[in-house]
């Protein structure tokens, strides 16, 4: 299915006391540009979001956002040191000795010595952090791919209305190019007749004046390329996914077609479809530039 390279997708899960919250969202780029943002602490895991991530979308500048809530109390957890608190007794207790004082040592007072209880985060098995995390950023993936798709098929619906216009345009091309070297011989015949007595016209030398001017004139092979361009946009957008770079190529040779027509046509008529052509071709091309 085509899809739209703007795009978001939200996506959340959570582990005994984390919540992880994933954002992606995405504009227009020529090729595949990353911005991930992670928490410091899971900094490790950005090559892991990015390979996921390419796995779901080729192109388009996407940024990644991802966040940790941390709201369990099985995340913390309080260390005693010991050998430290064993000094700090042995050394209150020598103090008391030394200068006759009370002993009146408790695990209150001891606690409050510095680093004698220490708070820390318990350290998380990676594979489970991963784990979860991953599942939090597919449900996003999948979110943003969908919301592509649906902008895809607008943007596919309003591809295929444009290059039917500039079919129509063609067929009425195609239809005025042969009345073009007819019309081209009658004006020549009416001129003579002008100037010439008619029992001396060379009827040889204006056939040959019209054949060179048929010649020159002849867009036969560009209407049969562009029937050809035009088929194969169509073919690529009902029948393929990653089609923005296929078509941005396949929009430069129709372009390219018509404006050889356009050079080689010595007629108002066919001038005036062309400029009509040359304009759905430049909506044509704005649009594929939001294909991803």
């Amino acid at each position: 299915m085509v899809r739209s390279m703007t795009g978001y997708g939200k996506g959340e899960a959570q582990s005994e006391g984390n919540k992880y919250t994933v954002e992606i969202k995405s504009v227009n780029h020529r090729y595949s540009d990353y911005s991930i943002r992670l928490p410091k602490h899971l900094s490790s895991f950005e090559d892991k979001v990015r390979s996921l991530a390419s796995e779901y979308i080729s192109r388009g500048k996407i940024d990644i956002f991802v966040s940790c809530e941390e709201y369990g109390e099985n995340n913390i957890e309080v260390k005693l040191n010991e050998p430290l608190a064993k000094a700090y007794i042995e050394a209150t207790e020598k103090l008391c000795t030394r200068f006759n004082l009370v002993n009146d040592i408790s695990a209150s007072f001891i606690s409050r010595f510095p680093d004698v209880l220490t708070v820390e985060k318990k350290e998380e098995d990676e594979e489970n952090i991963w784990s979860v995390l991953k599942q939090a950023l597919e449900t996003a993936l999948k979110s943003f791919v969908a919301m592509r798709e649906i902008e895809g098929q607008k943007l596919k619906d309003d591809l295929l209305e444009k290059s039917g216009k500039i079919e129509n345009l063609v067929k009425k091309i195609e239809e005025r190019a042969p009345l073009v070297v007819i019309e081209y011989k009658n004006r020549l015949d009416a001129k003579l007749k002008e100037f010439v007595d008619q029992n001396i016209i060379d009827e040889n030398r204006i056939a040959a004046e019209v054949a060179i001017f048929a010649d020159r004139c002849s867009i036969d092979e560009e209407i049969v390329r562009l029937k050809s361009h035009l088929s194969q946009l169509k073919h690529i957008l009902e029948n393929e996914n990653q089609v923005g770079r296929k078509l941005d190529f396949l929009v430069q040779e129709i372009n390219r077609e018509v404006n050889t027509i356009g050079s080689k046509a010595n007629d108002l008529e066919i001038i005036k479809n062309v400029v009509e052509a040359k304009s759905e071709i430049e909506k044509l091309r704005e649009q594929i530039q939001n294909l991803e």
